[in-house]
């Protein structure tokens, strides 16, 4: 496998591959400890990122391997204005497999190109962020122990949410799915990605401006914040950003089992008050994106 850049690029088989091998590094961690002995990821992060960095760099240290790179583009020489085709060509020549993040969309792509050591895209634009989307198949893999007839809610901004289109592309695959769309209407999901997941393969959904009257169906919730930066105008975000806030009150009517997800970082979508129930797993989700990313960094570079 040379780059990943979008889920797409992973079967469905390959990714239980790596969810099992992820499962296995879970209950064998020594085993794993010097795998990467000698090798090199350099996180190149031209936006900032504090969960998806630094799970990398853990990954990496974890498999016995080491790390450099840099963690805003001003403190790189795209501050000068170098082009991402010799950043990575310059960036190669230091280490063995690179974990990339820029705010353009493509940017990880049009490195791969460039590159004769493995892309992980960590994050392009409003995109793609495969290894986020990953962390959230191994999460409910590992809570639910399947994906097939799942009923799947997607809660917040459907429309800017990178996370939420990757989740809905991989999980179209999975037989007997439900996706439930709850949003305002200026965050609907994009017609495109409902379109090419959703309806195309002819999956069954519902979209909804009110979390409370689809909770009792959903087997997932997966919350996500409403980003500033992906407004236009500071208007809209303040009259949109609280729209949807997950409390103890609203999961009355949940079921006993539903899983709430969250890529993280919450602002304020999800009280703390939820933090304690047994149902929210967003921070088991990021135990679980090291293991995955150490999971994917040997099936990158090639080790058993």
């Amino acid at each position: 496998m040379n780059s990943l850049i979008d889920i797409f690029d992973l079967t469905p088989q390959e990714i239980m591959e790596l969810i099992n091998t992820a499962c296995d590094i879970i209950d064998r961690p020594a085993a794993y400890a010097h795998k990467c002995d000698g090798k090199i990821l350099a996180t190149l992060f031209f936006e900032p990122s504090t969960r998806t960095r630094l799970s990398f760099e853990s990954a990496m240290l974890s498999l016995g391997g080491q790390v450099l790179g840099f963690s805003e583009a001003k403190s790189s020489s795209a501050a000068k204005g170098e082009s991402v085709a010799d950043t990575i060509r310059t960036v190669s020549c230091y280490s063995d497999i690179i974990a990339m993040r820029h705010p353009k969309e493509g940017a990880p792509l049009v490195a791969s190109m460039h590159s004769p050591v493995p892309i992980i895209n960590a994050g392009d634009g409003g995109h793609n962020h495969p290894t986020q989307t990953l962390t959230d198949l191994l999460t409910i893999h590992r809570e639910k122990g399947h994906f097939d007839g799942l009923t799947v809610g997607l809660c917040g901004d459907l429309k800017f949410g990178r996370t939420v289109h990757s989740l809905v592309a991989a999980m179209s695959r999975y037989p007997d799915v439900r996706f439930v769309l709850i949003s305002p209407e200026e965050l609907k999901l994009p017609r495109y990605v409902k379109e090419q997941y959703i309806k195309n393969p002819g999956i069954p959904y519902i979209q909804s401006a009110s979390l409370e009257e689809v909770m009792p169906q959903l087997d997932i919730l997966y919350m996500t914040r409403v980003q500033r930066e992906r407004f236009f105008n500071e208007e809209d975000y303040l009259r949109l950003k609280d729209s949807y806030i997950l409390t103890p009150e609203k999961l009355r009517g949940a079921k006993e089992d539903l899983r709430i997800l969250h890529p993280l970082p919450r602002v304020n979508e999800i009280s703390v008050a939820v933090d304690n129930d047994p149902r929210a797993c967003y921070f088991k989700q990021v135990q679980y994106g090291k293991y995955i990313r150490m999971a994917l960094i040997l099936k990158m570079l090639g080790i058993e």
